[in-house]
């Protein structure tokens, strides 16, 4: 787990302060070392001269036995470690005290020549002064006690005095760290959450340094901001909602009044289409009532008013295809249908048609077709519209062709020819109910409507080529059976 912020800044304070206080300890410990041991050795000098002048002084007045009990009296008073007295030759003659550095002293001194030296006795370390008198030479040696022990209770004075004011440094730094940074971080990261759980008020902690109110300040405008932003974003999806909704009304309307016009072209296309062979029928009734007419005239009349009748019933046959283009009638059959025998027994039904005696008829058909989803009958009745379609459209001289060939999961179907091609005021509106360019009972509008309802129904399509630019051409597009 990663340390918090506090942590991390106590640690390094702490570090800090260990850089900052051992080196000052030290320095402090060996400056208190040295200096006592100069005081020391100060000292135990200045003491050892007064010791070897008064001693000198009582050598110059006394006898030697009186000297001897002087001497005696002297040894370990403020530390006199041991007193030794040499003639004007530097040889001993009196040596009184600790027995080992009364050994060190059995040497040869220069008797004229003052001189301070160290020696190690029982207790320890000894500075001996020697000071040169007119009969000779006398050495004091003092104690000199050991400095280390003298100066441990000053370091461990300092060091406690160093360890305490850190700690209690570490602790300063821990409240106001808590008061200054902790705590205000925590209130703007409690701040936070609430804002991300739905509140739209963020607090602003009173306490805490400059900069993290300041933060605090910049958070809660952009809490502020973002809250407006998205009031307004609400208040523009809202709208953009009821703009939808007004949408799918007007479209609704719109559908409904589409419908309501194909149905009413639908009506008038019928009424066209069926009111001419009735206002027929009637007037050839009304002369077959009113009599008069030879039996000639009669059986005429008789054969027109059955033409007439089959008209009716072509077009009520042709709009029922159209209306329901799945259905089977006539008893015809929905197996799978072959393409390339469709298109040559069309072309074989209509080489007799006079509509096609000055018409160039072209097939062109891809060997080996696969079966198709539609029937044979619907085949021959789809490339049969086309075919007369594109017939009506090229007149004397022109050309039509049939093509068929394999595509991607599919045959394809495509009549053209090198009429005119499909005139503007009905391309939006080519394959609907009774649109036709024909004159009136040369067509009924509803062979390219029954085309497509037939295709579609097989899961096909059909499609006009608006790219062909010699004419007009139709692609069909079956699946494969």
């Amino acid at each position: 787990m990663k340390p918090g912020l506090r942590l991390q800044i106590l640690l390094l304070l702490g570090g800090l302060l260990a850089l900052a206080f051992i080196p000052l300890f030290l320095a402090v410990a060996t400056y208190t070392s040295v200096t006592l041991r100069d005081i020391r050795v100060q000292s135990a000098r200045s003491l050892g001269r007064a010791v070897a002048g008064h001693v000198a002084e009582a050598r110059a007045r006394r006898p030697p036995g009186e000297l001897r009990s002087l001497l005696d009296a002297e040894i370990g008073t403020e530390g006199v470690e041991a007193i030794a007295l040499y003639d004007t030759s530097g040889e001993p003659q009196v040596r009184l005290g600790d027995p080992v550095i009364v050994d060190a002293l059995g040497r040869r001194f220069e008797a004229h020549k003052e001189d301070l030296f160290e020696l190690t006795g029982t207790h320890g370390r000894a500075i001996a002064v020697a000071l040169p008198d007119a009969r000779g030479l006398v050495i004091a040696v003092v104690r000199a006690d050991d400095t280390s022990t003298r100066a441990a209770p000053l370091v461990r004075l300092v060091g406690l005095y160093t360890g305490v004011g850190a700690l209690a440094l570490l602790v300063a730094a821990y409240f106001a760290l808590t008061r200054l940074i902790v705590r205000p971080l925590d209130h703007l990261s409690r701040a936070a959450e609430r804002v991300a759980g739905g509140s739209r008020r963020f607090e602003i902690p009173i306490s805490g340094a400059r900069e993290l109110g300041e933060l605090g300040q910049s958070l809660k405008t952009m809490t502020d901001k973002l809250v407006s932003e998205e009031l307004a974003l609400r208040r523009k999806v809202d709208e953009v909602e009821a703009a939808t909704a007004r949408l799918a009304e007007a479209q609704d309307r719109l559908v409904r009044s589409e419908r309501l016009a194909s149905v009413g072209r639908l009506a008038a296309g019928l009424a066209h289409e069926i009111g001419n062979p009735i206002a027929a029928l009637i007037g050839m009734q009304d002369l077959l009532i009113e009599g008069g007419l030879d039996e000639a005239e009669q059986r005429d009349f008789l054969r027109r008013m059955q033409r007439e009748t089959e008209r009716i019933h072509r077009i009520l046959k042709d709009l029922l295809q159209f209306a329901r283009p799945g259905a089977r009638l006539d008893d015809e059959s929905g197996s799978p249908g072959d393409l390339e025998s469709a298109i040559y027994d069309t072309v074989a039904l209509v080489s007799p048609q006079q509509s096609l005696e000055d018409v160039a008829l072209a097939v062109d058909v891809a060997p080996e077709l696969a079966q198709v989803t539609l029937s044979r009958e619907h085949l021959v009745q789809v490339i049969l519209n086309l075919v007369l379609n594109a017939a009506d459209a090229v007149g004397k001289g022109g050309s039509i062709t049939v093509r068929a060939r394999a595509g991607e999961s599919c045959v394809r179907l495509e009549v053209e020819d090198d009429g005119p091609g499909v005139a503007t005021e009905v391309k939006d509106r080519l394959f609907e109910p009774f649109v036709t360019t024909k004159e009136v009972g040369k067509g009924t509008g509803l062979g390219l409507a029954v085309c497509r309802g037939l295709v579609e129904a097989s899961g096909g399509s059909i499609t006009w080529d608006e790219s062909f630019a010699g004419g007009a051409r139709f692609v069909v597009d079956l699946p494969i059976a």
